[in-house]
């Protein structure tokens, strides 16, 4: 029983010949590979309509998943699995998720087999984020990072809200604060996406020489869907969201009814407690 809360149109073993391999043989010769692919949707509406623009045309994505394999060889079959499957989730807008199975039924071992495959699934992704800047020009620094993250492969800005005056945290003196959030979909892990948060910081020549001190950008995963997880890098949700007016009243403003996955307080009644 399918517990996912979509719905599922499958693609069960395309065949498609290219030059994808490691040896020689492989790359020169051309091999055949069998495509099986699920893609989580929401088919109410097309159901209800009778209307294929409302749906995955799955005969469209046969010849896109054809043309895209031949015309994208990799070595291995996991990176041709990732590539296509990513290159599937930003060309329909429909798709909520997918799962594609590559199978390999020459591959050149030496060895009777059937087949060898990889199977991978693949969904988009709700981050909230905070954004703060307090030197130079800040609200230039607040729009520069959410045009960058919106122009991020695998990133999509959804809604950002209003920018707000705060007073700085943590005891340091400076200059007041310009805070927001937003809503990003994404295809990033919670790792990719610091690291490209980082990476957006230091293209705004973010310094981390004091402990909540004045910088030019910050950006923080206040939380990632209803994850709950803890690396030496990062936690999620963020240890003191709940605890931050800046975080919570901009927040507020664009997801109230987000829930806390560990509290279990929706944002809006988080900001009321405070």
């Amino acid at each position: 029983m399918n517990t996912l809360p979509y719905d599922e149109i499958h693609i069960e073993d395309l065949e498609v010949f290219a030059n994808q391999g490691v040896f020689p043989e492989e790359t020169k010769l051309g091999q055949k590979f069998l495509i099986s692919l699920t893609m989580y949707v929401d088919s109410r509406s097309a159901g209800k309509t009778d209307c294929l623009e409302k749906s995955a045309d799955y005969g469209e994505v046969s010849h896109f998943i054809t043309e895209y394999t031949k015309a994208h060889p990799c070595k291995l079959i996991e990176a041709a699995a990732e590539d296509l499957t990513e290159a599937l989730l930003l060309r329909y807008s429909i798709l909520k998720g997918v799962t594609l199975e590559l199978k390999k039924p020459w591959a050149p071992i030496g060895l009777p087999l059937k087949t060898v495959s990889v199977k991978i699934s693949r969904f988009w992704h709700t981050a909230y984020l905070g954004l703060g800047s307090n030197l130079g020009d800040k609200k230039a620094y607040l729009d520069n990072a959410v045009k960058s993250l919106d122009k991020a492969k695998g990133c999509h800005v959804e809604k950002v809200s209003s920018y707000y005056v705060t007073e700085p945290y943590g005891g340091v003196e400076q200059d007041d604060f310009l805070n927001a959030c937003l809503i990003l979909k994404t295809l990033l892990t919670p790792e990719e996406l610091l690291e490209k948060l980082h990476e957006t910081e230091q293209a705004a020549h973010r310094e981390r020489s004091v402990r909540w001190g004045p910088r030019t950008l910050d950006l923080d995963i206040l939380m990632y869907d209803d994850i709950i997880m803890e690396t030496d890098n990062l936690i999620i949700p963020h240890v003191e969201m709940h605890l931050r007016s800046f975080v919570l009243k901009p927040l507020c403003e664009i997801a109230p009814n987000k829930r806390h996955p560990i509290f279990g307080k929706t944002v809006s009644q988080l900001a009321d407690s405070l």
